[in-house]
């Protein structure tokens, strides 16, 4: 009976292997007629053209006529492809019978068992399963070839131009089509084969046989294990393996579950295969892979006990199944590494094929897994995987598990050793972990009363504290009140929690009874699902990782974990007297409450039976439940420290108006959309492997007139398409939310693109803006009208109506889709323009106006030198020029007050116009008029901080900060009023004939001027405001200018009041807090110095330093660079942390802490691991040994970075206090030391007795920028190890151009590397000449400055050239500078075979008037930007070896020239590029021609290396 089965088998083998070959009739390569709606179809329906490919790029879907057979490579060729759109073909299998299909627009679009290659990723029914697959069909030309295939397998392959991409997909059901999208610029495409490729031919046979053998083994091993596991239990090893001694393949019964001897490269294996060690754990963290010796069955449990882990690494052992047999696999470094056929668990989430599926899979970690710790896995007979922690089942980890699996581990990071646990007995694991597990599963289970540790109260179900509470804490009062006896000696140790879980809905609230003042931080609350009877309390509730939610500061934190950054009132900001509450609603939500005020919802899917927890943590040493909370009731007056002792900012009602702006988002969202941010920022997670599913919507409906606006802050190029943006009139709580907005069919009008769509129907094309066009920083906004009309706002402007007959309540609607993938909601959301609402006029819109009874305003004395006042300071007039007409206002600006003038006189002659401002500087402080020191122009004003609206670009200290901030200025005209304010929540406000534009800047100091530029063609304008009444002396703010103490000043000076801050300012400066480093540090920091030294002596990181003292307000702490070692890459990062360092645990990095966080790195600003902020001051990488670096928080919260004693302008606002500064001594930065005696800031004079915290990057530093002289201004580079300019130096002197050419005082070389010119402050724009022309810094070049001739440099003339640009190649760099003279590009190559003109002799001077030329002087090219100028086909790039490095490396190489003016026309680029090269100049008039002889003079060489 033995061979019988076997007999079959090969008779079963050889007829099917028979009837497979003769089925092999060649299945017809033609396409179905049915197709998408702009398809044609021609060639006998093989070849399939979209129509319309200019104008549309979707609706393109073409099926294969019939089902494909296994083996079959459907393929076609692209025959015309165009370059309108982005994407390109597409292809895959549809399980969809095209000859009922509805077609969707796109292939993605196809459900119900759709598998489709985009680009290099795969996607199933829409969603991504694959990314980085195979050849990238974007990149597919003309004439190539691309087919489909499903195999034997079941298993989906792409093949391009004959060769197999591999497999793309498994599991594929066997009635499948083939799918073509001619999408985006592939346009036609034809059938060219549907046949097995031919190197399968041959191996039919053989396949056929190993699949029906591997069918028949497994049908065997199945039946086996039915019969065998039905009485059996599924945890247990033996019964599921019992009655095998007839399985195939000679698989015995007893074979036990080892290891393979196939295994990672560093893998020891030991007892029996039972034991895998890594090698070399020290040394190595990776290539510690092992797997099972034979598949897992189903039910059986595999587990291994941790024995071995090392404290080097980060990440540790990681556990899973695969499909690949061991014998063929070829080993990875790490499991994850592998794309196919695998799960893995890694850390608390499941990873798929190397993505990460599920994020948090369960409550345990296993990076946080000790030795002896179990960790095991079963595949059940239904297909699901359990993961099990110390015999604990995790739950399901993934569904459809296939049949045929290996167990396998991955000694990776920390994880050394494990061993296979073949006695499945739990009890000593779960003795050792009992309380762990039953506070996992507080409901499961409940104890008996006898294990109650809860005392049964008077009233069954009333609220109290339970008794077990903390280490250091007790319960009092009958279990109302929680207390720390000793809270003068111990910060921690505190928690407390309630005595039984919380109903739905209902509201446990606790008073601050009493407080400490000698710690950090406060009481923290929240709910756990913890149960206090079997919890071993931890030292700080937010240490606890599973199953918590707390409310800390004004953040939430899950499991440790920051959610939610500035989610409501501070609670370390609490006084004795104050409440706190928390409360899960019926619906999940969980909600706190601040003395009775809600802080809205903080977190949703919070499970039902939950307990609530208090940590009286730092300052909290006491607090009392406040029973019958469920209506909250107002405070207790009973209290001695009730009302009168509550903290200023705590709300104490919910009554009064709505805050300005109560706008966020909607806590409902697409499934890939995240909140945060206290609702005001949305992004999509896994937006490199999602582009859709991430739609967002306001948590209210828009009123009339009401803007609401979101600035894009993260973009990524993985997509084509972007952002979308409307208004719907559907509730968030009635909307299911689909893949895109605009698939919504009813009462949804939505941007997308250019195009405006009404119910997923386009209705307008070519809108005024394109939404795919935006980048990071853009600013988009939707509004209401009163009238019905929606309005779209970009970056402020007013792009017109887009539709009409908008119904009443619409939602604002934004759809993070493509390349959009964060956005937050600004502060100029609210009420925008009351001309296009029904509200009442106010006087914000309509300022006051003047003259009116009262003082009005007057102009200082102090001012340009080309101003007189006339009208007793009522008007100024500019009398010669077109600059030097800077004027003030005589007294500084009260809050709220309007300083307006309007223009009484234009010059048409001049460019530009009015510019209007505030600034810090204090005009009493200049010198008597003429004041011929004072800046020519308003945007060059840098001696103080000053923000100024030129055109229409805010700028603060000429750096721009906005762009199409309003109507520009330029455009005023005679009888045009301008005004500005200084608004009370700190924005400055320009209106433009009494309507106000909104706030043009943020953070403006609170002693400010207002300040105006008769500039160009404005000439003379007149004052019309007044002053507001006064306030009373006791309201105004003082004064903190040098010399608001002074005596003697000037008669025609207004007296201020005494500084009353003064003598504690003055002390602050003057004994400053001695700082020094933490004992608490990385582990490989090592201290010295009296702890003011700080070295790293191993690794490249675990460098974490904090100071033992928190960092005053105003006061500068500084660091030196000591040591860097360019064996790494990346340098320091450094901020400040808003809690006690004693209670930090510190990471590898500072990227890793997310909690009170704010961290400079590179040239970014960080919140809680999330970038707030880029390009912000030098790139930290590139600061060389030496380079100081301070950090300051000012009186009002912001944070400072000082590099060389440069203020860098404000990093983060809100710092709270106290506040601990933090270094991350991180890659290249081995040493810093803290700067004890404090370094002199540039510019500072040992007179200026001003508060440090006073002083703002302008205070400190004249800005550095570009002479208005032809002559190579004095400036310095302040790198003065800049390795960007060495390589470029090294670079010339290969050239071996003689020295006599250029400037003998290396001072006058500047480089404009990213660092440098950020260390300098460089604009990046400047004027010169008259009549002034813009020009662009050449950023990423170096220049060499050139000597100039004698008789230049005593001409006057050359003062008023412009500067331009010119590129060329390194051939033409000594003719130019032999003849001193730019050659033309025909002419400007040694090598060019065309005939040049000789010659002439002389001087590159003026030619004498009437003298004829004497050569035709070549035509020259120009630009006033090196982004046109540098182009390769003026600069050809060329290759060179770095002598000191040896490596290779790209140059070119350009002038920077004086420009007569006149002696140049202006015109489009001769390129015939259309996109923009530069956003200052537009490619009308990039390129400068000249052929005038004398008037260009060289004034620099440019270099630039890649």
């Amino acid at each position: 009976m033995a061979s019988c089965p076997q007999a079959t088998l090969h008779c079963r083998k050889t007829t099917l292997g028979v009837v497979h070959r003769a089925a092999r009739a060649k299945m017809a390569a033609e396409l179905h007629p049915r197709s998408g709606k702009l398809i044609g179809l021609s060639n006998s329906n093989r070849t399939a053209q979209r129509n319309q490919p200019v104008q549309e790029f979707n609706h393109g879907l073409v099926l294969s006529r019939e089902p494909l057979r296994d083996r079959d490579v459907f393929t076609v060729c692209i025959d015309k492809k165009v370059n309108s759109w982005s994407g390109s073909i597409e292809i895959g299998v549809t399980a969809l019978d095209p000859a009922g299909l509805e077609f969707p627009s796109s292939a993605t679009g196809l459900k119900g068992g759709s598998w489709i290659v985009s680009g290099c990723s795969v996607l199933k029914d829409g969603r991504s399963v694959l990314e980085e697959y195979g050849h990238d069909l974007d990149q597919l030309g003309e004439g190539d070839h691309v087919g489909i295939q499903r195999n034997g397998k079941g298993e989906l392959h792409l093949w391009v131009n004959g060769q197999d991409c591999g497999t793309a997909a498994s599991g594929l059901p066997s009635r499948l089509w083939a799918v073509v999208d001619l999408y985006g610029k592939c346009t036609q495409v034809t059938v060219v084969s549907c046949e097995p490729p031919p190197e399968m031919d041959g191996e039919e046979d053989e396949e056929v046989e190993d699949e029906i053998v591997s069918t028949q083994a497994v049908s065997i091993m199945a039946d086996a294990c039915l019969s065998s596991s039905s009485n059996s239990s599924p945890a247990g090893n033996s019964g599921g393996v019992a009655g095998l001694g007839v399985a195939a393949g000679g698989m015995t019964t007893n074979d036990a579950l080892l290891f393979h001897e196939k295994c990672g490269t560093l893998i020891k294996l030991s007892n029996n295969n039972k034991t895998a060690e890594r090698r070399r754990p020290l040394d190595e963290f990776n290539n510690g892979v092992v797997m099972t010796n034979r598949p897992l069955r189903n039910n059986e449990m595999f587990e291994i006990r941790i024995d071995k882990l090392v404290d080097k690494w980060s990440g540790s052992i990681e556990i899973g199944v695969t499909t690949h047999n061991p014998n063929n696999l070829d080993y990875p470094a790490t499991m994850t590494n592998l794309r196919s056929g695998t799960i893995m668990m890694s850390g608390c989430g499941i990873l798929t094929n190397g993505k990460g599926t599920r994020r948090e899979y369960c409550e345990f970690s296993l990076d946080e897994l000790q030795e002896g710790d179990h960790i095991g896995l079963m595949r059940k007979a239904s297909g699901a995987l359990h993961f099990y922690i110390n015999g604990i089942d995790q739950g399901v980890a993934a569904n459809q598990t296939p049949g045929v699996v290996y167990g396998v581990v991955d000694l990776y990071g920390m994880a050394v050793k494990v061993t296979i646990v073949h006695n499945h007995n739990h009890s000593d694991r779960l003795r050792r972990n009992n309380a762990i597990m039953r506070a996992l599963s507080p409901d499961v289970g409940r104890p008996r009363p006898a294990l109650s540790l809860t005392p049964e109260p008077d009233i069954p179900d009333r609220l109290l504290f339970h008794l077990n509470c903390g280490q250091k804490a007790a319960i009092i009062s009958d279990g109302r009140t929680a207390l720390r006896p000793h809270a003068t000696d111990d910060f921690n140790h505190g928690v407390v929690l309630s005595n039984r879980p919380l109903h739905s809905n209902e509201v446990f609230q606790v008073r601050i009874d009493k407080m400490v003042d000698k710690w950090a931080g406060s009481i923290e609350i929240g709910v756990t699902t913890h149960n206090p009877a079997y919890l071993q309390l931890p030292s700080t509730m937010t240490n606890l990782r599973s199953g918590t939610w707390m409310m800390t500061g004004n953040g939430v934190m899950h499991n440790g974990t920051t959610i939610l950054d500035e989610y409501g009132h501070n609670l370390d900001r609490l006084k004795a007297g104050d409440t706190v509450g928390v409360v899960r609603k019926e619906d999940g939500s969980l909600h706190f409450f601040v003395n009775g005020v809600p802080q809205g919802p903080a977190a949703w899917n919070v499970p039902p039976s939950v307990y609530a927890v208090v940590d009286l943590y730092g300052q909290a040493a006491q607090a009392t439940i406040m029973d019958d909370m469920a209506d909250l009731p107002p405070l207790p007056d009973d209290s001695s420290e009730g009302p009168t002792a509550m903290s200023p900012g705590s709300p104490c009602s919910v009554s009064g108006a709505t805050a300005a702006n109560d706008l966020r988002f909607h806590q409902l969202h697409g499934t890939n959309a995240v909140i945060t941010n206290g609702g005001r920022t949305a992004l999509r997670q896994n937006c490199r492997s999602e582009f859709n599913d991430a739609i967002v919507i306001s948590n209210r409906c828009l009123r009339d007139g009401e803007l609401f606006e979101i600035v894009i802050q993260k973009m990524v190029d993985r997509w084509s398409g972007s952002i979308e943006a409307g208004v719907t009139a559907i509730r968030p709580e009635e909307l299911e939310f689909p893949n895109t907005m605009t698939d919504i069919d009813y009462d949804t009008w939505m941007l997308s693109g250019t195009a405006i769509m009404q119910d997923g129907n386009t209705m307008r094309n070519n809108y005024g803006c394109d939404l795919d066009s935006l980048t990071t920083g853009s600013r988009i906004g939707m509004m209401r009208t009163a009238t019905g009309d929606l309005h779209y706002f970009i970056n402020g402007l007013d792009q017109g109506v887009a539709c009409t007959g908008l119904p009443p309540e619409v939602y604002a609607v934004i759809d993070l889709y493509g390349q959009c993938v964060q956005v937050s909601i600004t502060s100029s959301s609210g009420p925008l323009d009351n001309s296009l609402c029904t509200s009442n006029i106010t006087e914000k819109s309509f300022p006051i106006q003047s003259p009116v009874a009262g003082v009005a305003h007057r102009l200082h004395s102090k001012h340009g030198k080309n101003v007189v006042l006339l009208g007793d300071g009522c008007q100024a007039l500019r009398v010669d020029g077109y600059a030097h007409g800077i004027v003030f206002s005589a007294k500084e600006l009260k809050t709220d007050e309007v300083f307006e003038v309007k223009i009484n006189k234009v010059d048409d002659r001049w460019s530009g116009s009015l510019h209007v401002g505030l600034t810090t500087l204090q005009p009493p402080d200049l010198p008597s008029c003429p004041l011929s020191g004072l800046s020519p122009s308003l945007t060059q004003l840098r001696s103080k901080v000053t923000w100024v609206l030129a055109g229409s670009e805010v700028r603060r200290n000429g750096v721009l900060q906005r762009q199409n901030y309003s109507c520009s200025l330029d455009r005023l005209t005679v009888g045009n009023r301008v005004g500005v304010k200084r608004c009370s929540d700190d924005t400055m406000h320009i209106l433009i004939d009494g309507e106000d534009m909104g706030p043009a800047a943020t953070a403006v100091a609170k002693n400010v001027y207002a300040v105006l530029d008769l500039y160009g063609k404005v000439t003379a304008v007149s004052i019309v405001s007044s002053t507001l009444v006064e306030d009373s002396e006791s309201v105004k703010a003082p004064s903190l200018s040098p010399d608001s103490c002074s005596e003697g000043e000037e008669d025609s000076t207004p007296v201020r009041e005494v500084c009353p801050l003064r003598g504690s300012c003055l002390e602050a400066a003057l004994v400053p807090t001695v700082m020094a480093f933490l004992e608490n540090h990385g582990k490989n920091i090592q201290l010295s110095n009296q702890n003011l030294t700080a070295a790293r002596v191993s690794s490249y990181n675990q460098g974490l330093l904090v100071t033992a003292q928190a960092l005053p307000r105003q006061q500068l702490f500084q660091v030196c660079i000591d040591r860097l070692n360019p064996s790494w890459t990346s340098s320091l990062s450094l901020g400040v942390i808003g809690h006690s360092p004693d209670r930090l645990n510190f990471p590898s990095t500072a990227c890793c802490l997310k909690r009170s966080v704010w961290l400079l790195q590179r040239d970014s600003v960080f919140h809680n691991s999330l970038k707030i902020c880029e390009n912000y001051g030098p790139n930290l990488d590139t600061c060389p040994e030496g380079t100081i670096l301070g950090l300051l928080v000012d009186s009002s919260g912001c944070l400072h970075l000082f590099v060389n004693g440069m203020d860098q302008g404000v990093a983060a606002q809100d710092i709270p206090s106290p506040c601990y500064p933090l270094i991350d001594l991180y890659g290249q930065c081995e040493q810093v030391t803290i700067v004890t005696n404090h370094v002199s800031v540039v510019g500072g004079e040992r007179g200026d007795m001003r508060c440090q915290g006073d002083m703002e990057k302008a205070d400190m530093v004249d800005g550095i920028k570009e002479s208005v002289c032809w002559t190579p201004p004095p400036e310095v580079n302040p790198n003065k190890t800049c390795e960007y300019q060495a390589l470029c130096s090294r670079f010339k002197e290969l050239l071996t151009l003689p020295d006599g050419y250029f400037n003998e005082d290396a001072k006058y070389n500047l480089c404009y590397c990213e660092s440098c010119h950020k260390l300098r402050g460089d604009e990046a724009y400047y004027k010169r000449g008259e009549p002034p022309r813009d020009y662009a810094l050449p950023f990423g070049w170096c220049r060499f400055a050139l000597q100039i001739k004698t008789h230049c440099e005593v001409s006057n003339a050359f003062k008023k050239w412009h500067i331009a640009y010119h590129g060329t190649s390194v051939g033409s760099l000594r003719r130019i500078l032999d003849h001193n003279q730019l050659l033309s590009a025909e002419s400007s190559s040694i090598f060019s075979l065309s005939t040049v003109k000789t010659e002439g002799h002389g001087s590159y001077g003026e030619p004498e008037e009437n003298s004829a030329p004497e050569r035709e002087v070549p035509r020259v090219q120009l630009s006033p930007t090196m982004r046109y100028s540098g182009l390769e086909v003026f600069a050809p790039k060329v290759q060179f070896r770095d002598p000191r490095s040896l490596r290779c490396h790209q140059a070119q190489v350009g002038f920077q020239v004086c420009v007569r003016p006149g002696s140049y026309k202006v015109g489009p680029t001769s390129l015939g590029i259309s996109e923009p090269l530069d956003p200052r100049f537009s490619n009308a008039e990039i390129e400068w021609i000249t052929k005038e002889k004398g008037g260009t003079l060289l004034y620099g060489l440019l270099i630039r290396v890649e």
